[in-house]
């Protein structure tokens, strides 16, 4: 099983490359500015809108299956551009529901540990 699932996210990755859409992901930085009150505060809605309902509120995993996400990496900007945009694991892909710029407040919420700058 394992081997199935390296092999179909290599698969993935390259017909992500050929299309070309792995440039849409952003890279990762080493220290992100804190992003703007604004920025934040449309995060907060976002994920109080879609995401809470499976990470729970204020990021506080509700006991279900999904990710947790204060553990997520506050530096590890392209994995969760990737993880929101193509789903992972029990995720399902949220790239045509979400608009990139939507994604990137989301993380900018995220990366705070929702916690206003």
């Amino acid at each position: 099983m394992r081997i199935a699932t390296c092999s179909l996210a290599g698969l993935l990755f390259f017909a992500l490359v050929i299309s070309g859409r792995a440039q849409d992901a952003p890279h990762p930085q080493e220290a992100e500015p804190p992003p703007s009150a604004e920025q934040f505060a449309k995060g907060e809605h976002v994920f109080a809108t879609i995401c809470s309902h499976c990470h729970g509120p204020h990021m506080v995993n509700p006991g279900n299956i999904s990710f947790d996400l204060r553990k997520f990496p506050h530096n590890d900007r392209a994995r969760f551009f990737n993880s929101v945009r193509n789903g992972k694991n029990a995720m399902p892909p949220w790239k045509d529901v979400l608009r990139p710029d939507e994604i990137e407040d989301v993380w900018a919420y995220v990366r705070t540990g929702g916690v206003a700058p």
